[in-house]
């Protein structure tokens, strides 16, 4: 199970394993917690009369492209998006970011006991960036984890059920921006993530414990990021790389495991470690294995 804020973060943040592990035949459930209605339209192409009076169906629509494109499953929690409000501006009456934890909690405790998850992943306290939704999809998703197996709590939610491990995403991190410049450079191609380097906070990275080898599935990734088309410019930002370079200096997605209730020898390369035959790279017969 995939935990995300809004629909196209699918797709930014670990789509390659996300498509790799349903390949292999998991079962992959992504959730989104709120519908992206506050979002901007990024892609200067579909910035015409009647995209953003209809954002919150466009982005359904994209979200269902891009999900058949991974061939995941996926879910909307129903939240409402909290955009981005600027420095002292207050957060939208009734957004996702601003209901109580305990609100917003039962309905993923409910998904995860209905669909019995043996894996998680989601953001790290950080969000991963400083979007309020982000955050917050941090906060439900780990209460969530912990209180899908508590017996008594939120006994409406169904039976308990015990995931097995919880992952944070390791995505867009500074190691990976400054392994992609410097392929690039000492190639002769040109980069421009130079600047984006020069002001990168100066902060600590997430510890990465887990790498999935997935780069045959950074096609997938792409083409399920362009099915989000009013978020991705196809001539701008993340899609300019060039994916033979990627694929050459950093092939993995990244994942930090914050949570395991079972035995783990770190570092791994499978977020199932553990959890499944070590001699199979498949799910077991019976398994449900979702990340």
């Amino acid at each position: 199970m995939s935990v995300h804020a809004h629909p196209d973060d699918e797709s930014s943040k670990g789509a390659a394993s996300l498509a790799k592990y349903a390949a292999e035949g998991v079962d992959v459930l992504v959730v989104t917690c709120t519908g992206g209605e506050r979002g901007d339209v990024l892609n200067p192409k579909m910035d015409r009369p009647g995209v953003r009076e209809n954002l919150a169906e466009i982005r359904r629509a994209e979200m269902d492209a891009a999900r058949e494109i991974l061939g995941v499953r996926q879910r909307f929690l129903g939240f409402v998006d909290s955009g981005l409000p600027g420095e002292g501006e207050p957060l939208p009456d009734g957004c996702f970011a601003e209901q109580p934890l305990e609100e917003t909690v039962v309905p993923l405790v409910a998904l995860i006991r209905r669909f019995r998850p043996h894996v998680v992943v989601t953001y790290d306290e950080t969000g991963g960036y400083p979007h309020p939704d982000h955050i917050k999809t941090h906060e439900v998703t780990v209460a969530a984890f912990d209180a899908a197996a508590t017996p008594g709590m939120f006994p409406e939610a169904g039976e308990p059920w015990q995931p097995l491990k919880l992952y944070y995403q390791g995505a867009l991190s500074r190691a990976w921006f400054q392994a992609l410049h410097d392929g690039m450079t000492e190639r002769g191609i040109e980069s421009a993530m130079g600047p984006l380097l020069a002001d990168w906070p100066d902060t600590p990275g997430l510890e990465i414990t887990t790498r999935v080898r997935c780069e045959e599935y950074f096609g997938v990734r792409d083409r399920a990021l362009l099915a989000h088309a009013t978020q991705v410019d196809p001539d701008e930002g993340f899609m300019l790389h060039p994916r033979d370079v990627e694929r050459e200096v950093w092939p993995t997605e990244d994942f930090h495991l914050a949570r395991s209730a079972v035995d783990v020898d770190l570092p791994e390369n499978d977020l199932f470690a553990g959890v499944r035959p070590e001699s199979s790279a498949k799910a077991a017969p019976g398994l449900r294995i979702t990340p």
